[in-house]
């Protein structure tokens, strides 16, 4: 089942999130959130874009959502995406089934184009985001440092209208 988020959800949220923090390049934070900063983010994110989740047997397993590019007003009509599935749980289309409600809420706003921001290499990424309509437009070369080595970022667009 997807829903909508709920604040009680932010413990296992942050579950799921921090370990792709200790564990893979896929966020460029490197300590582990502590539940106060989890919280502070949900709320900031939740108020102007989609924050949804999928449940299963009363366990969440992914989640996705919406969020401001850069801060200048003239990204006021772009908005990144994010899709987070529990480790545990790849493999059952879940991140497909979150990015298919998360664009078709973000299609519904009046906003113009969306954007995944990808670590790369990521193939499992990649084919999600292309497998939606994104195109890479942006290939940034050593821009995140973490693990002892130098990160690479991958941009993919897709215009909502």
């Amino acid at each position: 089942m997807i829903r909508d988020l709920q604040i009680n959800d932010a413990q296992e949220l942050l579950s799921i999130y921090n370990y792709y923090v200790l564990n893979t390049t896929v966020t460029f934070d490197v300590e582990p959130l502590s539940i106060d900063a989890f919280l502070a983010k949900l709320k900031l994110i939740s108020a102007d874009y989609p924050f949804i989740v999928f449940e299963d047997n009363n366990e969440i397993l992914g989640y996705a959502y919406g969020s401001r590019f850069r801060p200048k007003p003239a990204y006021n009509y772009v908005v990144e995406s994010t899709v987070y599935v529990k480790h545990t749980a790849h493999g059952k289309q879940i991140g497909t089934k979150l990015y298919a409600e998360l664009l078709k809420q973000l299609k519904e706003t009046n906003l113009h184009t969306v954007l995944g921001v990808l670590t790369i290499p990521n193939d499992a990424s990649i084919k999600l985001h292309e497998k939606f309509g994104f195109e890479q437009v942006a290939n940034l070369k050593e821009v995140g440092f973490k693990f002892g080595e130098w990160q690479h970022v991958g941009i993919w667009q897709l215009k909502l209208d």
